[in-house]
């Protein structure tokens, strides 16, 4: 990405543009639009300034095709990461638009934490950016569910949000009802690898009187973090055992080990 605007507008789906409307226009004269990471004013809402667009490490290729862990040199078409070799993930390929780090974490943390869900709109855009051709082979756009219980706490499912964005970008139909999670977790953050694996399993289910609805659908699953993969793995494979012929991942930010 090379513009600290979000992404020219001829990079982008004709259904993502948007003029603003006169509530927009009213709304950034009392509210001047800030920087989606660091709070800075911007000209337009949903953008990043200079500096954050700069320290911001956006995944381009040449990157692992299943994983997106970006390479540092071009090895050729396909190629996998190491990481892909010894531990195929259940679901066909993962994209995301940048590399989790402090100005990413601020964007996610604004979302999920800090009621501005405003910011689902152009993340989702980014999203359909990062996406490329894969967006062409999907058939239907969910999110990781949240357990009822946490969405009561939470008031929403930030997840959803992004979902909702990235299918109007790339004009498919969302269906958040074809997963749902049946058992409350614990929170993903602070556990290791293996602990997280087991904090989701069996967690997720389609719903038996939706199974006939997602059988032989490619979904797009959608959501905002993926740190070792625990969680969308575990809905992956609930997808596949409901139905699902495919499963392709869409996230904000990936972590990467090795990288602060």
């Amino acid at each position: 990405m090379e513009s600290a605007d979000l992404i020219g507008e001829d990079e982008i789906p004709a259904a993502a543009l948007r003029r603003p409307g006169l509530l927009t226009r009213a709304l950034d004269l009392v509210l001047p639009p800030a920087c989606m990471a660091c709070g800075k004013p911007v000209a337009t809402g949903g953008a990043l300034c200079s500096q954050c667009w700069g320290v911001i490490r956006w995944i381009e290729r040449p990157f692992c095709e299943r994983l997106a862990i970006p390479f540092g040199y071009d090895i050729g078409p396909g190629a996998l990461s190491a990481e892909a070799i010894a531990h195929p993930p259940p679901f066909a390929r993962l994209r995301a638009v940048c590399i989790y780090g402090a100005e990413a974490g601020h964007i996610v943390q604004a979302l999920k934490y800090g009621d501005r869900t405003e910011l689902a709109k152009p993340i989702g855009v980014m999203m359909a950016r990062a996406l490329g051709p894969v967006a062409d082979e999907v058939d239907v756009v969910l999110p990781v569910p949240l357990h009822r219980r946490r969405l009561w706490q939470r008031r929403f499912n930030q997840s959803a949000l992004l979902a909702e964005a990235l299918a109007g970008a790339i004009h498919r139909p969302y269906d958040p009802a074809l997963l749902a999670r049946i058992r409350p977790t614990r929170q993903q953050v602070g556990l290791k690898a293996n602990e997280r694996a087991k904090n989701v399993e069996g967690a997720f289910r389609v719903p038996a009187a939706l199974a006939p609805s997602l059988k032989g659908r490619r979904v797009l699953l959608v959501d905002d973090v993926y740190t070792t993969g625990a969680t969308v793995k575990a809905a992956t494979r609930a997808l596949l055992r409901g139905g699902a012929k495919a499963v392709e991942v869409a996230v904000f930010a990936r972590v990467v080990e090795g990288m602060p």
